[in-house]
């Protein structure tokens, strides 16, 4: 007999507050992964990573290991599929399915872990505030987990993706200065399963569970900037010489070098206190070339500044290294940095006798190991200390903190953008520049071969920006900063505490569970 009774107040449909079938939680994954990939630049609809995260979670739960392992790699390759699909552009489809399908499988892995929470945390912590706030807490710290562990593993890590880098652009932005970049994607994977809890939870009001998401997401958004003392200015003139660098470039010695000559030339004798080239600018190793020596001196003497370009060097041991020299009039390199984390798979080949026989023709790509840097990565320029990132070092945490904690006043990020076209890579990486420039309280100069070339001020504000694939220049003023955010002085620790939290939670879960599922047996069978 069908009951007649009104629904129970605050009452949410079976199938919201159920599992999903397994074809429909695959289904729920990919349209996450999409979701996702389309709140990152180039589209940046910011809004949509909350939507697609929650749907992530919702496609976990009741899901056992077997199941929850599936769900997670579609989940993980839909999203990664989409977000770096620029590395199709010259390298073709292997190298995109063997980095996408590599992060699906440790997403995967993290996956496990959160629908281990969603199975066995509620039944240790039950109360609605539990459901509504707990739980996430736990399942935002999992997620934060398998993006710390991605970030430096295996071979120093893939950082991208991580769902801080989605909110350049965001009312979100400033809480990267209090929380770090490991806080933020806290931030952004807790809202989102609140978002989702406030949905599917039927034993609280409506109007309760809509107020409590609610006030989270407004703290959240309209939570104050970090206030940034400056402690002076210096003028720079980033160059963007438009070169042909790329993997296949049918280029000869020193083209990379004359187009940046050329791009500088129409600046020469503007007043500036550096001047700043891209990664690989001088395509000819200026410590053993001397015409490529004399031009780097002439462009410091004609601007009456020091020069910092990116170029390619050797030892005396035939160790080769990415590097950036400061270089003067007269003096020549009066300071280099190597960079310090070379690009795996890209700058150098990890276990090459492993690897290669796997693939010959593909790491032939990766003909010469590029040497890890051991250098400090900050440059003194007449007493302005400026922090050194070169390229994908700019997504590297322990990086930037390594060089604020040297003194950096400001920040120079050299790149070669060039492999990857009119991709979203460059997109991508110069809206991870602004975050930092947040994040650390620092002007960021993100000077790259092609573009995007962009200046930041510590507050995250574009100074100045050049399009892609358009020869110029930028000259402006900066601001300098010594000042020291919350996120700068936690350091690593905020990311520790939250995942530590979610997988402590966990744990305690996992151990509990069989005590309190057999107690409440033993109370039916008296029953």
């Amino acid at each position: 007999m069908r009951s007649s009774l009104p629904p129970r107040r605050g009452a949410v449909p079976g199938w919201l507050s159920r599992p999903l079938p397994l074809t429909a939680a695959l289904l729920v994954a990919a349209l996450s992964g999409f979701t996702n990939a389309a709140a990152f630049p180039g589209l940046g609809w910011w809004p949509l990573i909350f939507v697609g995260t929650a749907l992530m979670f919702w496609s976990l739960v009741g899901r056992r290991v077997r199941s929850a392992l599936l769900v997670g790699f579609v989940g993980g390759f839909a999203f990664f599929g989409n977000h770096i699909l620029w590395l199709t552009v010259y390298l073709g489809p292997v190298p995109w399915l063997a980095l996408a399908g590599l992060e699906a499988v440790f997403f995967a892995l993290g996956c496990v872990l959160m629908a281990l929470a969603w199975r066995h945390v509620p039944r240790v912590w039950s109360g609605h505030g539990a459901q509504l706030i707990g739980l996430p807490a736990v399942l935002a710290g999992l997620w934060v987990l398998r993006e710390a562990i991605t970030s430096v593993w295996p071979y120093g890590g893939f950082s991208w993706g991580r769902l801080a880098f989605s909110q350049s652009d965001s009312t979100f932005a400033p809480l990267v200065a209090w929380l770090g970049i490991s806080g933020v994607s806290f931030v952004i994977a807790f809202l989102s399963a609140v978002l989702l809890q406030a949905v599917r939870t039927g034993r609280v009001r409506w109007t309760t569970r809509g107020m409590i998401a609610a006030t989270a997401f407004l703290i959240a958004a309209l939570f104050p900037a970090w206030p940034v003392l400056s402690s002076g200015s210096i003028r720079v003139a980033a160059v963007q010489g438009n070169s042909n660098s790329g993997l296949f470039a049918q280029i000869q010695p020193g083209d990379s070098l004359d187009d940046h000559l050329q791009a500088t030339v129409p600046i020469l004798g503007k007043k500036v206190d550096v001047i700043v080239w891209p990664e690989n600018a001088s395509d000819i190793d200026p410590l053993r070339n001397e015409q490529a020596a004399q031009t780097l001196d002439f462009v410091s003497k004609e601007m009456k500044a020091p020069l910092v370009t990116g170029t390619v060097t050797e030892n005396a041991k035939g160790q080769t290294f990415n590097s950036l020299l400061l270089w003067e009039n007269g003096k020549g390199s009066v300071a280099q940095y190597d960079k310090i984390h070379p690009v795996p798979f890209a700058e150098y080949l990890p276990n090459r006798s492993f690897w290669y026989p796997l693939a010959p023709s593909l790491f032939d790509l990766v003909p010469r190991d590029y040497t890890f840097g051991t250098r400090s990565n900050v440059f003194d320029i007449n007493g302005a200390m400026a922090g050194l990132a070169i390229c994908f070092d700019i997504v590297d945490d322990g990086l930037i903190h390594w060089m604020v904690d040297g003194g950096a006043e400001f920040i120079i990020a050299p790149t070669n953008n060039a492999d990857f076209g009119h991709s979203d890579e460059s997109v991508q990486q110069v809206a991870i520049a602004r975050l930092r420039a947040i994040e650390t309280g620092r002007s960021v100069v993100n000077d790259s071969t092609v573009g995007v070339s962009a200046m930041f001020a510590p507050d995250g504000r574009e100074i100045a920006t050049l399009p892609t694939f358009t020869r110029g220049a930028l000259v402006e003023t900066v601001p300098l900063s010594t000042t020291v955010t919350p996120a700068m002085f936690a350091g690593r620790q905020i990311e520790w505490i939250v995942s530590g939290f979610g997988l402590a939670s966990l744990v305690v879960g996992l151990l509990l569970a069989p005590r309190r599922r057999g107690a409440e047996n033993l109370r039916g069978r008296r029953g």
